[in-house]
């Protein structure tokens, strides 16, 4: 790698090899093109995201706990005082599923495209449907709900999965759940403990979008030309200003 840039992950339009699109950069596709396209195909580094430690340890914390319930077969208190009807799904694949680098994959063969995503975890029905479910953690005196406008890229995130189980074969049930925990604020210390509040969000998916979008992502990395900015990406703002700063 040199001058910023990378040859790995780089998609080459002479190539004949299926081409690795992970969920989180289709989702890149959508934000900014341009973005998309300086990363993909000119392999130029984006900007690094900084790592959420504690969300992490929370998502973490979160599976094991419903592994607890996975072995034994029987839903987690929580999908009980919900009344949902399902346990935590049992399936080999699993961890893969759940891999960042790896994921549910499906190779799209008009695009040629392989795409991927990385679930949380997946709860079965009765009757054989499976049941996408995300986790996230905040902390907030907000009321949480999905309404935010900058949230509809968690709901996009779990119509991909949705979306790439069924290619994959399996019945998915249009609603999926987000285990969306909240950091209390209001205790009278801190104790080297941090309390959450546990809220279920239901959103009912729709996936009719995706293969166009894929279909869109692969024409954009096709083309010899570089898409326009869009105006209320701050990356493509930065880069405007800084080389008129240059000049």
């Amino acid at each position: 790698m040199s001058n910023g840039k990378r040859t790995r992950n780089v998609f080459d339009p002479g190539s004949d090899k299926p081409f690795k699109l992970s969920r989180t950069k289709l989702e890149n596709f959508l934000k900014c093109p341009r973005c998309f396209y300086l990363d993909r195909r000119l392999g130029l580094k984006s900007l690094p995201q900084l790592p959420f430690t504690l969300n992490i340890a929370v998502d973490h914390l979160l599976k094991k706990e419903f592994d607890v319930y996975r072995a034994k077969g029987k839903p987690h208190p929580l999908m009980v005082e919900h009344g949902i009807k399902a346990v935590p799904f049992q399936h080999p694949n699993l961890d893969i599923w759940r891999e960042n680098f790896q994921g549910i994959q499906y190779h799209h063969q008009p695009t040629n495209l392989l795409l991927s995503g990385a679930v949380d975890d997946i709860w079965q029905t009765p009757d054989g449907q499976i049941i996408i479910v995300d986790y996230k953690a905040t902390s907030t005196e907000k009321e949480i709900t999905l309404d935010d406008a900058w949230k509809g890229g968690y709901k996009r995130q779990m119509e991909i999965y949705q979306w790439l189980f069924r290619q994959n074969g399996f019945k998915v049930q249009k609603t999926g759940y987000f285990v969306y925990v909240n950091a209390s604020k209001s205790r009278p210390t801190f104790d080297g403990h941090l309390h959450f509040d546990i809220h279920l969000l239901p959103h009912k998916g729709d996936d009719s979008w995706v293969e166009s979008t894929v279909v869109a992502a692969k024409a954009c990395l096709m083309s010899n030309l570089l898409p326009e900015p869009k105006a209320e990406c701050e990356f493509c703002a930065y880069r405007k200003h800084s080389l008129e700063y240059e000049k």
